[in-house]
Parts: structure tokens; C-alpha cells; sequence
């Protein structure tokens, strides 16, 4: 029981490093610190997706769950979890590029404008 508690816990912090992966740009406008836990995230998670590796939470999440007597999954978080709600099944590695590069032009967006802001608050 325990370990199925873990790795439902694992689920959730991996969802959650997703999401700031994602949009964790977006918070620097609001908290320009973040920006320093945020890049290194982003870059990690691009590398993931560009790459197809698999990201260590992954197969955390499986062992905790072979443990606790349920059954483990074939490739990574995003394919088991994330994919199926956006995609059809059939992750293709084309498709984790289109991803990738979604992270990387949503963070540009969010970047440019924090820049921007920074750059106007400074010359006024």
C-alpha cells in the first residue's frame, strides 16, 4: 500500500515538473527567481523529448509500482499519461519533437516578455 501511495506521489511531482516545464516561463513574470530553477528544468525536459529518452521518474514510478503488486508500463510518463489525453495512442518520435519544440517556442513567448519587462522597468 505504501508504495502505491509513493508512486502515485511520484506521479504527481512528475506531473507537476511537466507543467513548469511547460509554462514555468509564465511565472517569471510574476517571480523573476524562478527563472534559475525554470531553464535548467526546460532544458531537461526538451532534452527528454527531443532525444525519446526516458526521464528517471519514469522508471521510479514503475519499480514502486511492481513493488506494490500492480503492473509497471512500457515507455515514459508522457506516453502513458499525458499523450493519450492530447493524442491518439502511438506515440511517434515525430510527434515528440512537435512537443519539444512546443515547449521550447511557449517558453520563448514567456521569456521575451520578461525580458521586456525587465528591460522597459529599467529604462524608466
Amino acid at each position: 500500500m505504501l508504495q502505491r501511495l509513493v508512486a502515485d506521489a511520484v506521479v504527481v511531482l512528475h506531473l507537476a515538473f511537466v507543467v513548469f516545464v511547460i509554462a514555468g516561463g509564465f511565472l517569471s513574470w510574476c517571480f523573476p527567481r524562478v527563472v534559475w530553477l525554470h531553464l535548467p528544468a526546460a532544458v531537461w525536459g526538451t532534452l527528454i523529448e527531443f532525444t525519446g529518452w526516458i526521464c528517471p521518474l519514469t522508471p521510479l514510478e514503475n519499480r514502486l509500482r511492481i513493488s506494490a503488486g500492480d503492473a509497471g508500463y512500457e515507455g515514459g510518463f508522457v506516453e502513458h499519461y499525458i499523450v493519450p489525453i492530447i493524442y491518439p495512442p502511438g506515440l511517434t518520435h515525430s510527434s515528440q519533437i512537435g512537443l519539444g519544440g512546443l515547449v521550447i517556442l511557449l517558453n520563448m513567448v514567456a521569456y521575451a516578455v520578461y525580458f521586456r519587462r525587465r528591460h522597459d522597468r529599467r529604462n524608466t
